[in-house]
């Protein structure tokens, strides 16, 4: 079973997750986008190796923390390339990363398995990862809402057919977005007008 520590971080409480199987000693990163030292504390605490970060897109505000996290740990860091053509303001400068992926790819680290869903619409690369009934939705699809499109690199069209295609997966996720509270598919598909 997944367990899941989430981390508000930063000016944008953006959420940064670490996860793991319970017992497991190692583990994933998801959007680590500031504060490193207090991401390494909870580490420690947890008493756990970090495996890989996986990165729902490129924004500075979820990337931040990626360097000094992998200076500390040399884990592997995972960005689908889409979001490369992103403008330098964006990303704080240029991103980085040890492997892409996108659109059907299996990750196996730290004993998860995760799916990779290419949904594109608030940055070109942005992507859902799917792991154990649990949704990491980055800036795609919030409580009640989805992220925004107006920066450089949204597409509105492309974010509207991201989430119609997410209102049509079956199983009941458990959401974690990258900002604000955790949620279910189900209530958004009942509730969020933007999965309607």
């Amino acid at each position: 079973m997944l367990k899941i520590h989430t981390l508000p971080l930063g000016l944008y409480q953006t959420n940064c997750y670490i996860v793991h199987q319970d017992g497991d000693p190692h583990c994933i990163v998801i959007d680590p986008g500031y504060q490193p030292e207090t991401i390494l504390d909870c580490l420690d605490e947890q008493g756990l190796t970090l495996d890989a970060i996986l990165l729902t897109h490129g924004h500075f505000d979820h990337v931040g923390a990626v360097r000094l996290l992998t200076a500390e740990t040399d884990c592997r860091v995972f960005l689908c390339q889409d979001d490369l053509s992103m403008p330098p303001e964006m990303t704080a400068g240029p991103l980085y990363y040890t492997d892409t992926y996108g659109e059907g790819s299996q990750v196996e680290a730290a004993g998860i398995s995760v799916s990779v869903l290419h949904t594109p619409g608030h940055t070109p690369g942005s992507v859902c990862l799917l792991a154990e009934g649990c949704m990491f939705s980055g800036d795609t699809l919030f409580a009640g809402s989805c992220g925004r499109t107006d920066l450089p690199g949204g597409d509105s069209s492309a974010m509207k057919a991201s989430l119609h295609r997410l209102s049509q997966l079956t199983e009941n996720y458990r959401v974690f977005p990258g900002h604000g509270e955790s949620t279910s598919l189900a209530e958004e598909k009942r509730y969020n007008p933007y999965l309607r």
